[in-house]
């Protein structure tokens, strides 16, 4: 079974090293299928985005999912992705390196 693939806003990361997730404890990915988060689970996010030329080329990200403890901004959201050491990259970056 693949990792879920779960759109987020990189614009949404209230510290380095983690994005928004979700306001729910779940949500539908990539695929149509429903995703249901706890503590520690694989998630692969990414955002649209475009390379040097203007090609599509999402930005991606993989980690493990987390509850929400920062507060302030980030509240309405109840889970966050802890990103990896791979960090964010475009997708086309993961294809060429495997």
């Amino acid at each position: 079974m693949s990792t879920p693939r779960i759109c987020v806003d990189f614009n949404e990361m209230p510290c380095a090293g983690e994005v928004l997730l979700s306001q729910e404890d779940s949500k539908i990915d990539s695929s149509g299928s429903l995703v249901h988060f706890h503590e520690g689970k694989e998630v692969t996010v990414y955002m649209d985005d475009c390379d040097e030329n203007g090609n599509p080329d999402r930005l991606i990200a993989k980690g493990n999912a987390m509850r929400n403890g920062h507060g302030g901004w980030t509240a309405a959201a109840r889970w966050l992705l802890k990103i990896d050491e791979d960090g964010i990259r475009h997708e086309s970056e993961t294809l060429r390196h495997g």
